[in-house]
């Protein structure tokens, strides 16, 4: 792969490559501009990532055509550096300040020939795109990079990927070097485009401090069955963590630039008193408030015994839950639950007065000395619209709030959805030594709110400063922290004086709950300069770019607070750096001049969170060919099960018949006709139905194999149901045994096995004759699955995530591999352990359903209300008077079991008749 021009490296979190031809439609090759190649390398340096996208292409076509070239990058990515490659000439992007940029770019607007080429495409993505007409034969080579130092999240580091190249590509290759000199610590990637087949070309090599993904499918592999398309429609993401002590860190040194990354494990929590100002007001009615509800209650119950808490509803008015902060304990968490379940909405939104009645419960109770000595307060408010009542001034608001929390408690905000004012919350907290975090109005958007709670639950560490010699470094960015959270990082970064020693100490300082702590480590300059010398995971100079990258983005959030004489030297200060190391930064552009004349330019710009509620937006200027990531909406149906009749009706234990009745009965009797009945029994194996009588996908059921007796009425059957689970019993007579659960109070344990390290607990509704929902627990690696009817919530670290049911999922975690396909069948596997199956089943009995696999797996300690059924299991003998009911025992419980006619759930909708010894539990 081509090298990028030193100076301009790239970023490797989530980045998105899409190259199509107008107009952008999933036939692009008929349109004459092929993709020859396109290649994504990813270099993460001591978690400095650095991207290179490159794109090939050729018209085919015998006339003039334009190509497209899209990427999405993260937000907090800055590009580098933008080519493409015509005919031999480099046509190079310059990146100027932004007003001499926009001179430029608004000459060419007035013409109407140009367009901005940046623009917000999603909650983490911003999308570059710049266009240029290919003539007949002729070849283009696109070139983008970009850099982020990449942020940790709930204990990881993530890189996100999405793959969308709409159409097959003779060679597509992704690379992405990891090095971290601390030792990784684990590593998994996740997709939501990847199948079995797919899967062979992908590949993972790890040691100690370096990993290896490659993802290279060949043109058979990237083929929807049947067709032509491109089956790569979707995320690919990469987690990691590095391994941590109890220290002072990790100093890392490269080319004279030091970087210091702070995280220490295992140190408590300090308690914690916290206020939540939720708003009422009448916009928060629906879906909202609902959700605000569900996350509300979900966070009440993660406090911890050691904290305290309080309530504030807001619309018009502000009130109070209680009248002072209450200690979480289980009565108090109750009754806070019972509050947040009973929040109605109504009315307008007067921000002013709940956020001082907030600040007034923690001075009270300050006053008062009730908040435990050492404890670190915060107020967490969210709201989804600008102030209607009472003071309505935002700069007023934040003026008020500023001086009422004096600095004392921190403040974070939360913003839903796109009619609130990012810029005013975001003033609000930075001011207030919080943070700020849109809460996108989505299926999700419960699991968003418990993600950000989940960031804060934990401080570690208050008033948190870096110390390091004089003489020994310069230019050090910011060096002093209000709080260190449980699986965040502090780092900071900066610049080896020339005389400096050859080993470069420091000292952390920090306040824990009741004690004051300091942290010394110390890092020989020599040594750690030898580490960061193997090419092929290191780029040129990448830890000053990191410390440029670092510095800009602090001096960036610094302005959103300053005052206005203070403002302009931080911004003197940012833009200077980001010419210097040539970043696309909100102070800077990069102007893009096309080879159709040397005045047809294209500006792209660093989008910045607003309050358009319309996500979709361009800051230079509308583009008339354009087609969001995300639009195709092509599916995989699911095809036959592949069962054979003798596959859905294997014999049961030995008898005179095993079969089910597929007739109607009366009187206890088939009303299958005689001759029928016996040519069944002595032409058929036992428990076997001739061919043409077994039932099967095709199978009707009639009402009328014999004329019912005169003054009666034929039975109308019932429609065959899917059994609440399906068991699959090895070693046995009975290879499948229904179950149907018709008593259940609470949730259920399922399965325990604590050998195999896993449980399952689910809720089951007898009215409706469904699960409300199932979950998986597994030890090792600690691992979370909780299936709704919605949608599936992955829970790992006390990180959440989110997916839709029937949307592919290919995710490999150490110890555990979960993947979903289309009919939304999701199974959770391990070479040594049971696999799990939930599924969204929709045919008749609708509701969750679990299937196991692999259930010769089980230890002789499983345990559960399932789980009893793989220990010893005897059978009875089939009843004398009808051979279609047998008892049998399970431990001291006996079970009646009836030989019925079940829909197998397991392949999915519609399902296929199967017998089965049905139990009720």
């Amino acid at each position: 792969m081509k090298a990028s021009a030193p100076g301009c490296p790239c970023g490797l979190a989530p980045v998105l490559f899409l190259l199509l031809a107008a107009p952008p439609t999933a036939a692009t090759q008929k349109n004459g501009i092929n993709i020859y190649s396109l290649t994504v390398d990813s270099k993460v340096s001591s978690r400095f990532a650095h991207t290179v996208v490159t794109s090939r292409v050729v018209n085919r076509a015998n006339i003039m055509q334009e190509a497209t070239f899209q990427v999405e990058l993260p937000k907090r990515a800055f590009i580098t550096n933008f080519s493409m490659v015509i005919g031999g000439v480099t046509y190079p992007g310059n990146i100027k300040e932004k007003a001499a940029a926009q001179e430029q770019y608004s000459a060419a607007v007035a013409r109407g020939e140009s367009a901005g080429l940046v623009k917000a495409s999603g909650r983490k993505t911003e999308q570059f795109q710049v266009s240029v007409s290919v003539a007949p034969a002729a070849k283009v080579t696109f070139e983008l990079v970009y850099e982020e130092l990449l942020k940790r999240h709930l204990g990881a580091y993530e890189l996100l990927l999405k793959v969308q190249p709409q159409q097959l590509v003779k060679h597509l290759q992704m690379d992405i070097h990891i090095f971290e000199p601390q030792g990784i610590n684990f590593l998994e990637t996740e997709s939501t485009f990847m199948t079995n087949e797919l899967a062979d070309a992908l590949t993972v090599s790890q040691n100690k401090t370096k990993a290896h993904i490659q993802f290279k499918p060949t043109l058979s592999q990237q083929k929807s069955p049947g067709q032509e398309d491109t089956v790569l429609d979707g995320n690919f993401i990469v987690r990691y963590d590095v391994h941590r002590t109890v220290s002072g860190g990790s100093i890392q040194i490269e080319s004279g630039y030091f970087v210091h990354y702070f995280a220490p494990e295992g140190l408590p929590t300090i308690p914690k008193n916290v206020i939540f100002v939720i708003d009422k007001s009448g916009s928060m009615r629906g879906r909202k408030i609902q959700q605000t509800r569900e996350a509300l209650i979900k966070i009440l119950d993660d406090l911890s015994p050691n904290d305290q808490f309080n309530l504030v509803s807001f619309s018009g008015e502000a009130a109070q839950w209680k009248p002072l902060l209450v200690p979480a304990s289980a009565e108090n968490v109750n009754q806070a639950r019972s509050y947040a379940a009973s929040i109605q909405t109504q009315g307008g939104t007067n921000i002013n007065d709940a956020m001082l009645m907030a600040v007034q419960l923690l001075d009270s109770a300050n006053q008062k000395e009730l908040l435990p000595e050492g404890s670190v307060s915060l107020i967490i408010l969210l709201t989804d619209g600008d102030p209607t009542v009472g003071e309505t001034n935002p700069a007023r608001i934040q003026k008020n709030v500023k001086e009422a929390i004096d600095g004392q408690y921190s403040l974070f905000c939360l913003g839903f959805g796109f009619d609130v004012s990012f810029a005013f919350l975001e003033k609000l907290a930075l001011d207030n030594g919080g943070l700020t975090r849109r809460i996108y109005e989505d299926s999700d958007s419960t699991l968003q709110l418990q993600d950000f709670y989940q960031e804060v639950a934990n401080p570690l560490l208050t008033a948190v400063t870096f110390e390091y010699p004089g003489n020994a470094v310069e230019k050090v960015s910011r060096d002093n922290f209000r709080l260190l959270f449980k699986g965040s990082e502090i780092v900071v970064a900066g610049k080896l004086r020339d005389q400096s020693p050859d080993v470069l100490s420091a000292k952390v300082r920090g306040q824990l709950h009741m004690q004051s702590i300091t942290f010394q480590t110390e890092s020989s300059v020599a040594e750690q300069e030898k580490e960061f010398q193997s090419p092929k995971y290191i780029f040129h100079s990448f830890m000053e770019r990191l410390w440029a990258y670092l510095t800009i983005q602090q001096l960036l959030e610094q302005m959103v607070s300053a005052s206005d004489a203070e403002k302009q030297a931080l911004e003197t200060r940012a833009l200077n750096l980001s010419l210097q190391y040539c970043f696309v930064t909100p102070l800077t552009s990069m102007v893009v001049t096309k080879p159709e004349g040397k005045e047809w330019s294209e500006v792209a710009e660093k989008p910045v969170e607003t309050k358009n509620k319309h996500r979709n937006f361009y800051l230079g200027g509308p583009l008339s060919r354009f087609r969001t990531a995300g639009d195709r909406r092509s599916r995989i149906t699911a095809g036959p099960s592949g069962k054979t009749p003798s596959d859905l009706w294997r014999a049961g234990p030995q008898g005179p018949l095993n079969s089910p009745h597929p007739y109607p009965l009366m009187a206890g009797k088939s009303l299958l006709p005689d001759m029928l009945l016996e040519s069944a029994k002595t032409a058929s194996p036992p428990g076997l139905l001739p061919a043409s009588l077994r039932p099967g996908p095709r199978l009707v059921l009639v009402s009328q194999p014999a004329l019912p007796t005169l003054g009666t009425t034929a039975a109308v059957p019932a429609p065959i149901q899917a059994p609440a689970v399906i068991l699959m019993l090895p070693g046995q007579s009975v290879d499948r045994l229904c179950v149907d659960i018709k008593h259940s109070q609470g949730p259920m344990n399922l399965l325990s096995d604590p050998d195999q390290g896993v449980e399952v607990t689910a809720q089951y509704e007898t009215e409706k004759a469904q699960f409300s929902w199932i979950e998986v627990t597994f030890k090792n690696p600690q691992l979370q699955v909780r299936a709704i009817p919605e949608h599936v919530v992955v829970t790992r670290n006390r990180r959440n995530s989110g997916y839709k049911w029937k949307e592919t999922l290919f995710s490999v975690i150490p110890g555990v591999k979960l993947t979903m396909d289309k009919a939304g069948l999701l199974l959770l596997s391990s070479p040594d352990r049971v696999t799990i199956g939930l599924l969204p089943w929709d045919g008749p009995g609708e509701g969750l359903r679990l299937l196991l696999r692999d259930t010769d797996r089980f230890s002789s300690r499983v345990g559960g209300t399932l789980g009893q059924f793989y220990q010893d299991v005897l059978w009875g003998p089939p009843a004398a008077a009808d051979d279609s009911k047998r008892m049998l025992r399970v431990q001291d419980l006996e079970y009646s079991a009836t030989r019925l006619l079940k829909l197998d759930y397991q392949e999915g909708s519609p399902g296929t008749e199967i017998s089965c010894w049905s139990v009720e539990l």
